[in-house]
């Protein structure tokens, strides 16, 4: 369909076209000093002392479970709204993932009084979710994990600039897991990377993303190494030049550009609290600084959500939903631990949640079209 207003577009321009072009140019595609100039770039405005890029953010999820030894017995908590991806991670070492509700209407991100009511022998750590690119209660959880000595792996997919306390987002727990998807903040298309201050786990990741040999094809076709080693069970992870080059580009562009959304947020909280008072829109006045990566409003409970979603729809304006639970997919009810769960903040918001259009290239009057929208399919 050709949307009047997407849910989400990209800011490309020249200047990814010329980075592009220089690869091209270049001959050599696959991971090389411009995916290391990249991994500096991103350490570096992150203020954390490794940064290793990698296929996708769930690629960066599955080796940061690795990195920390999860095995079949152990349980990760994490919360239920998110993207698959997240547990996914979990299970794919064959440890289990455990989920937690959330905290409120005004804050969709996992709750550390429902984390510390699921801990048990079992529990080896505590997966976060960065919702929107708002902070969770990270001063809390870190305090949780240190006392039953659990390791935190932030998913800061939704939140590259994203700052709490003066700390990015994705550098406060053991480690970070960031996604360049088309419609996240940053974008190369596909690719994703890990941070950590953790030498042990960086060293651990950048041999495992590549089959777990000693040296690359980089390394080797500079002539620094003639053979390798095979140390471990490695996957196939590398970023490549392309998807790096471009994220150079991005990452300049990346404060300013959520600066925008920020802005463009803004507008969206004040006209929405003006012409939809009985719509619910999360967090607002939360603390730190936010990403602003997605707009999520929870419509009032009498209002059917597909209906109003086709009036969206009517009108020209692309909406979402961010997430149905996860527990509630085919591929989840099936798990033992899945019959427990009682999450009824969760369920509730869920039901509720519509996304709204963001992103940096959008103007005031979209976002005016947008909630004016909203507005009739209430009343309609």
């Amino acid at each position: 369909m050709d949307w009047q207003i997407p849910l989400s577009d990209i800011d490309f321009g020249q200047e990814e076209e010329e980075a592009v072009q220089s690869i091209l140019q270049s001959k050599w595609l696959t991971m090389g000093e411009v995916s290391r100039s990249f991994e500096e770039e991103f350490a570096e405005y992150n203020q954390v002392k490794h940064a290793i890029a990698v296929a996708n953010g769930t690629a960066a999820l599955h080796l940061a479970c690795v990195a920390i030894g999860l095995k079949p017995g152990d349980e990760v908590i994490l919360p239920a709204l998110t993207f698959v991806a997240t547990a996914n991670a979990i299970r794919y070492t064959g440890a289990t993932p455990v989920f937690a509700d959330i905290e409120s209407q005004s804050d969709l991100n996992i709750s550390p009084e429902a984390i510390e009511g699921l801990i048990n022998d079992k529990t080896k750590a505590i997966m976060v979710m960065h919702y929107g690119g708002y902070a969770c209660d990270m001063k809390r959880i870190m305090e949780i994990a240190k006392r039953h000595n659990l390791f935190v792996i932030e998913d800061a997919a939704h939140a590259p600039g994203s700052v709490l306390d003066k700390k990015k987002l994705g550098t406060i727990g053991d480690i970070g897991c960031f996604s360049f998807f088309s419609n996240k903040n940053l974008i190369t298309g596909e690719g994703g990377m890990a941070v950590t201050d953790n030498d042990e786990f960086a060293s651990r990741i950048v041999t495992l993303r590549s089959h777990g040999m000693t040296t690359l094809t980089w390394d080797r076709h500079k002539g620094h190494a003639w053979s390798y080693d095979v140390v471990d069970l490695g996957f196939n992870y590398r970023i490549d030049e392309i998807r790096a080059s471009i994220g150079k580009v991005q990452l300049k562009k990346l404060d300013t550009n959520n600066a925008i959304r920020q802005e463009l947020t803004r507008l969206y909280h004040r006209l929405l609290r003006e012409l939809t008072p009985t719509v619910t829109v999360p967090f607002i006045d939360h603390p730190g600084k936010s990403s602003c990566h997605i707009l999520p409003i929870l419509l009032p409970e009498e209002i059917n959500r597909n209906e109003f979603m086709d009036h969206m729809k009517g009108n020209g304006i692309q909406t979402s939903i961010h997430y149905p639970p996860i527990y509630q997919f085919k591929a989840y009810k099936d798990l033992p631990i899945n019959s427990k769960y009682q999450l009824p903040i969760t369920e509730n918001i869920a039901s509720r949640e519509v996304t709204l259009p963001l992103y940096p290239t959008q103007t005031k009057q979209q976002v005016k079209y947008v909630v004016n929208a909203v507005r009739k399919g209430l009343t309609n």
